[in-house]
């Protein structure tokens, strides 16, 4: 499996070639769900449906037994298995015990956040569509459930192997509002809806999804002929004569599939933000298919998303659930602060033009002081409201305050010992980044020198070393104020120190 070992996986170019990577990942599945599921299946009082339900808990164990059921009949005239309770009777409880030992097993902190990240996504879209769709359209509820749970589910394995490419086309397509088609060809070399529709069908997962992707792909027309109707919400007679005006696109519209396609559009596109223009296409559509107000989509959408958080939320997983406002008074989903606001885009562009500074070359500094400054300022421009930068002298031994931002004055004076700190010197003994959370504070604060971590109130910080000709030379420190960062401003801090580093490369090069 890519993540038993530290060698980076090959990137593909090709269709055929991130087909057979990700056919080929085993994604690991937490201890204490297959703990669960293993009991369950030797106890013989436990029923199908007992153990299907405990399956459930982890997205991965679940998507595993539905491919295996799927592989063993691929080729024979035996329809797929579109659920679990379907899947394990068709491997039996022999099969599917074995198939549970071959599965890779983690402690659920230790299996990589950008899966678990996507993974609870598709949980939070499980919960949209049985709010919305599944009690509207009962006997199709277990069509409803397991698309949307495994809808997304292709690119799982994906978020494994290459998790910085999803987070660059997270940045550049909804952040930044660059075309998909145009950023996934320069990232993947093909578009990620092929990717998914691709693996679909080989996994022959439910046809719901597989319609879904097909949509997505062939049938754009349509969707912007829907689209253009809902957006005429405050007028649902004549958009229901609008509808009667065109029967094929009244049938398409209406068909229990797009119930799928609809909940992971509103789960998806809520991760950046309620109001944004993504959720509110997704919302319009969903008015419109329920032929119920907008306001009651919003209330029903807010509230299936903090059923979900209560349910599936992890403390350092960001849930849209922690961005509304309950006059109610919600039940806490994490113990801590909510996260900080995302940069706007003028909040980027000023930070782009920052890194386009540093990245100048012939450099433009004239001295170390110079350059420092200008890296400050690029870290708060990504976001950081508190910065130091820690210099190092040549024997690695001391490490002094050389630029601060949002700190004290008396702050600029400090020197720290680095024998007294082993965060500091794994931080200086090579290129490292260390980010503190509630989880392990504890365990950081107490190996961090008291006067620079008193610096810094809160339980979220992040440390990073910057290399130049293969040496560290200086330490960033930086926080959002001290609560949960914005996951953006987080990337760009890692992209900023990349151009402080090229900075520092340029600078030591001048006059050559």
């Amino acid at each position: 499996m890519p993540n038993e070992t530290n060698v980076p996986t090959p990137k593909p170019i090709t269709l055929e070639g991130w087909v057979k990577l990700l056919d080929g990942v085993r994604l690991p599945v937490p201890q204490a769900s297959h703990d669960r599921v293993w009991r369950a299946i030797r106890d013989q009082r436990s029923s199908l449906r007992d153990i299907a339900e405990l399956m459930q808990e982890s997205p991965a164990l679940a998507l595993s037994v539905i491919r295996e059921a799927n592989r063993h009949t691929h080729g024979s005239m035996t329809e797929p298995a579109e659920n679990l309770e379907v899947a394990i009777n068709r491997l039996g409880l022999k099969r599917t015990e074995e198939l549970l030992d071959r599965l890779p097993v983690l402690p659920q902190a230790d299996i990589p956040k950008a899966l678990r990240q996507l993974q609870m996504i598709s949980q939070h879209a499980t919960q949209q569509a049985n709010g919305f769709f599944a009690s509207r359209l009962a006997r199709l509820w277990q069509d409803i459930h397991w698309g949307s749970l495994l809808f997304l589910s292709p690119l799982w394995p994906l978020a494994l192997t290459h998790p910085q490419l999803l987070e660059d086309w997270e940045l550049r397509v909804i952040h930044k509002g660059e075309s998909a088609r145009k950023v996934e060809k320069q990232l993947f070399g093909v578009r990620l809806l092929e990717i998914g529709q691709a693996l679909a069908d080989i996994w022959r997962l439910p046809i719901w999804v597989q319609q879904g992707y097909r949509l997505l792909l062939t049938e754009q027309r349509e969707l912007v002929k829907v689209l253009r109707i809902a957006r005429d919400s405050e007028h649902p007679l004549r958009q229901q004569n609008r509808l009667d005006d065109d029967p094929t696109l009244r049938r398409w519209l209406n068909q229990p599939a797009n119930t799928v396609l609809l909940s992971n559009g509103l789960a998806l596109s809520a991760q950046q933000a309620w109001d944004s223009p993504h959720s509110e296409r997704w919302q319009y559509l969903t008015s419109l298919y329920l032929q119920i107000p907008m306001d009651e989509v919003q209330q029903q959408l807010h509230q299936q998303a903090a059923n979900s958080a209560r349910h599936h939320a992890m403390p350092d997983l960001w849930h849209p659930a922690e961005a509304l406002i309950w006059p109610w008074g919600m039940n806490r989903i994490h113990a801590s602060l909510l996260p900080a606001a995302a940069p706007t885009a003028e909040d980027l562009a000023k930070w782009r033009k920052q890194c386009a500074e540093l990245l100048f070359e012939p450099s433009r500094f004239t001295n170390a002081m110079h350059l420092t400054i200008a890296a400050r300022d690029a870290l708060v421009a990504c976001g950081m409201r508190r910065v130091m930068i820690l210099m190092a002298d040549r024997t690695h031994a001391n490490l002094r305050v050389h630029q601060t931002a949002g700190l004290p004055k008396e702050v600029a004076a400090m020197n720290f010992a680095v024998s007294q700190s082993t965060v500091l010197q794994r931080l200086l003994s090579q290129q490292a980044q260390v980010r503190i959370n509630p989880t392990n504070n504890a365990q950081f604060s107490a190996r961090l020198p008291n006067g620079l971590r008193a610096q810094f109130s809160g339980e979220h910080l992040l440390l990073r070393s910057l290399v130049n000709n293969g040496r560290v030379i200086m330490i960033v420190v930086a926080d959002q104020g001290g609560g949960p960062f914005s996951e953006i401003t987080v990337q760009a801090f890692g992209k900023t120190a990349q151009c402080i580093e090229k900075a520092l490369h340029n600078f030591s090069r001048r006059g050559q």
